[in-house]
């Protein structure tokens, strides 16, 4: 394969991440670095530096000159008969984003469906004008062509990227790639212990005014956490009122996004499933504008197990789906130019 070069910055999951090819690539946000890759072992070895864990039955689309950089994890299809939904998926954030040319990688223990999936693949993005670099499958340590040709054996070849260069850069330039997405989603995990110290809070507490909310999240800010359970319990029922809430994320800029992370992470845990929604939709939009698109789809899910139509949650979603830039918080329009404050 021809080099190219995956750059990784945002992370819009399903959605993950920026690349940019010999064209250089759009303004993104975060910390970010460029991984040269020459063969499929290289590429196999940056996927999880890229999006922040290992893949497991996902499919995985490496994207090169769009508007917008981003790469893509999404879940595999369960048969034959969501094949085309996955491929419609993927397509779509493409178009919107003029990508000119993609690579494939599916991890994946089917070979048949892998193989379907594949050539469906090719035939929509080549239709639609974009140029598909390569598709491999990769499995129990061995990488195949993900459609059958003469230069990979039909047994795969091995490898392993756990020494690879790129794992180094990473962890030189300060990322943590995590072992799988359930190790991301134990981030925002419910610790019942921390519950229960918030729940006798709670049967006490009074919800802060507005110029609370802004001034406790500014004093915890620095320190990732509401250290004093009254505090957050009084933060929790304050969440509740709309006006107070919209506050509580507004006053987020992209250059201090990550210790906001941090900050609703500590509250998501510690929360009531009762009260859960409102913080981890906060959580959600936070990690996207940080760049951790798949933390922001973990906050989501917990948001929408308690609030399936959660306004602001919603809109966070179309925009992880649409692989909408975090740059766009700059004009506060989603992809389809609606404001952010509108999913308040």
């Amino acid at each position: 394969m021809s080099t190219v070069s995956l750059r990784a910055a945002w992370l819009p999951n399903r959605w993950v991440t920026t690349a940019g090819s010999s064209v250089p690539p759009g303004n993104v946000t975060g910390m970010s670095m460029t991984l040269k890759a020459t063969c499929p072992e290289d590429v196999l070895a940056a996927v999880p530096v890229v999006l922040g864990f290992a893949p497991e039955d996902s499919l995985v689309m490496l994207t090169f000159g769009a508007r917008e950089q981003f790469h893509a994890r999404i879940d595999l299809p369960h048969s034959h008969d969501h094949v085309e939904d996955c491929v419609a998926a993927v397509l779509r954030p493409a178009l919107i984003h003029g990508v000119r040319s993609v690579f494939f990688v599916q991890y994946a223990a089917d070979e048949v469906l892998a193989r379907r999936l594949a050539r469906r693949l090719a035939q929509r993005f080549e239709r639609a004008g974009i140029e598909v670099l390569d598709s491999i499958r990769a499995h129990d340590g061995r990488w195949f062509a993900a459609v059958p040709r003469r230069d990979v054996p039909p047994e795969g070849i091995a490898y392993d990227v756990s020494g690879h260069a790129f794992r180094a850069s990473a962890v030189f330039d300060g990322r943590v790639t995590l072992e799988s997405r359930a190790a991301v989603a134990a981030r925002v995990a419910t610790d019942h212990d921390l519950v229960l110290e918030t729940e006798r809070s709670l049967a006490v507490a009074s919800p802060l005014t507005r110029a609370g909310v802004v001034g406790l999240l500014s004093r915890c800010l620095r320190f990732g956490r509401v250290a004093n359970t009254d505090d957050l319990a009084a933060l929790l029922l304050a969440l509740c009122d709309p006006v107070i809430r919209e506050q509580a994320w507004r006053g987020v800029h992209r250059e201090d996004a990550v210790g906001h992370v941090a900050l609703w992470c500590d509250v998501v845990r510690r929360c009531p499933e009762r009260l859960v929604a409102h913080p981890a939709a906060i959580l959600a939009l936070v990690a996207w504008l940080a760049g951790d698109g798949a933390l922001a789809w973990c906050a989501l899910d917990r948001c929408f197990a308690a609030d399936p139509d959660h306004r602001l949650a919603v809109v966070v979603a179309q925009m992880l789906t649409e692989a909408v830039s975090p740059s766009s918080w700059d004009t506060g329009e989603t992809a389809h130019g609606e404001t952010v404050a509108s999913g308040g």
